[in-house]
């Protein structure tokens, strides 16, 4: 998308013509948390008003979205490299399976047995899309799940890729899966809306690299799944996506139709993405599970931009196993995003637990008396279990700066456009109020807020020395920051049910690019855990 030049506004133009008055100086000066004495504001007044100047010819330039900062964030710190994964991993053997003889057992099925059903042609990739179509279109209703349906693209593509089987070349467990992705990321054939109706009618020609990297494995890109307008929460143009298993409720957001999605049963995995949650909130929400990767793991060549140095792009589906997988497919440096590095990353089960030690946060689960029995199964398990002090000597809720300045930076054009009028979400938590406050962050202090972003990044490298997984419940809101403002990777998992019959959810969270160890451990502990029951809506 490119933004075309625009013309600053009145007050920024009448401000690079003559100087602000004292008065609005000093404002200015107390707003940044500084003051000064009357003569040395006399003394800036030229200053300032050669900046708004520079400002107005900045602005009347325009900004294509797409356009990306030359500072690129890495989450590794200087002398660090990435660890090596403990664990001995190895492949499990390809389950025996029959097709069900219900539909709605198929639907539910795990990536890997659907994958034995189409690879010996016992279900055709048409079949898949097909049923998954049909249940998109009735459990939307409910839902509100699917931003655009592209029925005549997939069943081509599908009937291609059975051909391709016929002749005897299969692309891997992702040949001829029906998936959906996060109407964020651009795919050719469809609109990519961002949640918004500003957006609604908007076809970017191009695949995000995510998309293109699974169309080469195989998958079939089915739908775009809702997300709350410009990636926050989960209203967007179309409604509010709703919770499977309770449509009363909203499905939480951002990447709210890729966990709804498949919490119910319409596809068998969607791709989501995450800067301060968005992965781990909806699949904690819907029971599905969420893998967020480690920022650089991924590309996010394609994808809108929300925060350059937070935003990460990972896999929802219903058992991480099947999260893993798709992991597997998507990751790597693509020569288009410059945050992607290249590490190493092994899929597969571990028999031997006893080298991993897992960390939990003192007293964490004391004030979650329902998830103390997952301590309890890691050291079943054979892993040592110990607890860690955070301490990370920050407030990390005051560091989100970084955050909402880069958000606003890249949607300017709508905050000085007056167009955000138009988004579906007003209120003062919303995006418009929070892009125009964002304006009056003094540089400054978005610069001391990535400094001091470093010591979060110390000491999460403090603590994975001591331990090599954390364990914690989702919403552990220190957790949640610090590995977001830190970029590790995160598996977000289903753990039974609170009093109000709604799903309860654990998380794990690992070293940097530590995703093998990560989710062998994960996985393991949800194989044993068991599942959970498909939910009312499906």
């Amino acid at each position: 998308m490119t933004i075309l030049a625009s013309v600053p506004p009145a007050w920024l133009q009448e401000a690079a013509r003559q100087p602000l008055s004292p008065t609005v100086l000093e404002a200015g000066a107390i707003l940044a948390g500084v003051r000064f004495n009357a003569a040395e504001v006399l003394q800036m007044q030229r200053a300032v008003a050669e900046n708004a100047a520079g400002y107005a010819r900045l602005q009347a330039l325009g900004l294509p979205h797409e356009l990306a900062s030359p500072l690129v964030f890495q989450p590794l710190l200087p002398g660090r490299s990435i660890a090596a994964a403990k664990l001995e991993l190895v492949l499990p053997a390809a389950p025996a399976v029959v097709r069900p003889v219900e539909d709605e057992d198929l639907a539910f099925l795990s990536l890997a047995e659907l994958a034995v059903l189409v690879k010996t042609r016992q279900v055709s990739s048409v079949d898949l899309v097909r049923l998954c179509l049909a249940r998109c279109r009735r459990l939307d209703e409910r839902l509100r799940f699917v931003v655009n349906l592209l029925e005549e693209q997939a069943l081509g593509e599908a009937a291609a890729l059975d051909a391709e089987l016929a002749a005897g070349r299969w692309r891997g467990p992702l040949h001829g899966i029906p998936y959906g992705a996060k109407d964020l990321l651009s795919a050719r054939g469809a609109p990519t809306t961002w949640g918004s109706s500003l957006h609604e009618q908007r076809v970017i020609d191009a695949d995000a690299t995510v998309v293109e990297r699974l169309r080469a494995a195989g998958a079939v890109l089915l739908a775009k799944t809702s997300l709350g307008e410009f990636a926050y929460g989960d209203l967007w143009h179309g409604g509010r996506t709703r919770n499977p298993w309770d449509p009363e409720q909203g499905s939480s957001g951002s990447s709210a139709g890729s966990a709804a999605a498949v919490a119910c049963g319409a596809l068998p995995f969607a791709i989501g993405s995450e800067t301060l949650g968005s992965i781990v909130s909806p699949s904690a929400t819907c029971g599905a599970s969420g893998l967020r990767p480690t920022f650089g793991a991924v590309s996010r060549h394609g994808a809108m931009c929300l925060s350059s140095s937070m935003d990460k792009i990972g896999p929802i589906a219903r058992g991480l196993d099947d999260c893993a997988l798709v992991f597997d497919a998507i990751r790597g440096p693509d020569g288009k995003d410059s945050s992607v590095v290249s590490a190493s990353y092994a899929r597969g089960r571990a028999v031997d637990f006893s080298r991993l030690v897992v960390g939990y946060p003192r007293g964490a689960f004391d004030e979650a008396p329902g998830h103390g029995h997952v301590l309890d199964q890691l050291r079943a398990m054979g892993a040592e279990v110990r607890p860690v002090d955070l301490d990370f000597g920050v407030p990390l809720g005051d560091l989100l700066v970084v955050l909402v300045v880069e958000a606003a930076s890249q949607f300017d054009e709508l905050t000085r456009s007056g167009d955000d009028d138009a988004l579906v979400w007003q209120d003062e938590a919303a995006w418009p109020n929070t892009f125009r406050a964002a304006r009056l962050v003094p540089a400054v202090e978005y610069l001391r807020a990535q400094r001091l972003r470093t010591r979060v990044m110390q000491r999460m490298a403090e603590l994975h020395d001591e331990v090599d997984v954390l364990v914690h419940p989702s919403f552990a809101s220190d957790l949640l920051l610090a590995t977001n403002l830190a970029g590790h990777p995160a598996a977000c998992l289903p753990d039974g049910f609170d009093a109000r019959g709604l799903p309860r959810s654990i998380t794990f969270s690992g070293p940097l690019f530590g995703e093998s160890d990560l989710v062998a451990l994960a996985s393991a502990w949800q194989s044993r855990h068991g599942a959970l029951p498909r939910p009312p809506v499906r």
